[in-house]
């Protein structure tokens, strides 16, 4: 008879090449057409699958956990009582302090030259899909992705698709207030934990909460789905807490836990909305496509 610590060691690898094929049995090549494929289980689901209670885990299936660059996530079609969106984070940008890292929030600050191939990639991605609506914040580093992924869409007979930009002040960036221009050391680093864990008296003078930026996102994202048609698909581009305000309330996930939620630069996040259950469907999250560009620096934000 087996020992009982083979017995248990046996069973841990079990469990662990089952979760490790899981995750990757289900990620494939998806095309334009959407063809039909087995449903798939993304990497956030799984976790939550796993992890059953999320506000005591960080989700975090960001680009590192597609870790082979001829694969991307599978993608069912979208049912007859759902509606799909794309979340789009903005490229690498210039930071405004230089070598001094600050905190810039909602300031209109441009992307850097490697941010703009990022969002050139990720539009690249999307141009698979048939997008009826692509809408963006109204800043600039936004409103560029978008329009990149706008250069790219076509119609059914492959000409040019006849769409416009729609710009949501909601979707805007956390405005950090008085905190723009400022250093974390400046700032505070205890200061800066309570915020993300929503302690309203912390509240950046001049600026908004966590708790108020998520209202604003929610309402916009309401306004873009409304507009959105039931089976079909739209695209935003956004940034860094706009795109965890959606996410951490598709997965469940507290609004003073979610900067734990990663969204790496120019990632991409797919929720699909039913209409019939009210559920909310992570795909994927933090899917960033392989384009052979260096890693881009996420610092302050």
């Amino acid at each position: 008879m087996p020992s009982s610590r083979l017995l248990s060691t046996l069973s841990s690898f079990i469990i662990f090449s089952a979760i490790a094929h899981t995750s990757r049995a289900f990620v494939s090549l998806a095309s334009r057409e959407q063809r039909p494929a087995r449903p798939a289980i993304s990497v956030s689901t799984l976790a939550l699958r796993l992890y059953p209670d999320p506000p005591s885990v960080e989700v975090a299936a960001d680009s590192e956990m597609f870790d082979d660059d001829d694969f991307v996530p599978s993608l069912p079609p979208i049912s007859p009582t759902s509606k799909r969106l794309f979340l789009v984070r903005h490229g690498e940008v210039i930071n405004p302090g230089g070598d001094r890292p600050v905190y810039y929030g909602a300031m209109d600050v441009s992307l850097s030259p490697l941010g703009e191939q990022e969002a050139r990639a990720a539009a690249e991605y999307l141009k698979r899909y048939d997008l009826q609506h692509i809408a963006a914040s109204p800043l600039g580093r936004a409103k560029f992705g978008a329009n990149e992924i706008l250069k790219l869409q076509s119609g059914d007979d492959g000409v040019e698709a006849n769409r416009d930009l729609v710009i949501y002040d909601g979707f805007k960036e956390l405005d950090r207030g008085d905190w723009c221009g400022m250093t974390l050391d400046e700032i505070g680093k205890k200061k800066y934990v309570e915020i993300d864990k929503c302690d309203e008296s912390v509240t950046p003078p001049n600026g908004e909460s966590f708790n108020t930026l998520k209202e604003r996102v929610l309402k916009s994202r309401d306004e873009l789905l409304a507009v959105t048609d039931f089976g079909r698909a739209s695209a935003l581009v956004s940034h860094l807490q706009v795109t965890r305000s959606m996410l951490s309330d598709a997965l469940g996930v507290p609004t003073n836990k979610m900067s734990g939620l990663k969204v790496a630069t120019a990632s991409i996040t797919c929720i699909d909305y039913d209409k019939e259950t009210g559920e909310q469907l992570v795909h994927f999250q933090s899917f960033k496509p392989e384009a052979g560009l260096n890693k881009a620096k996420d610092m302050a934000n």
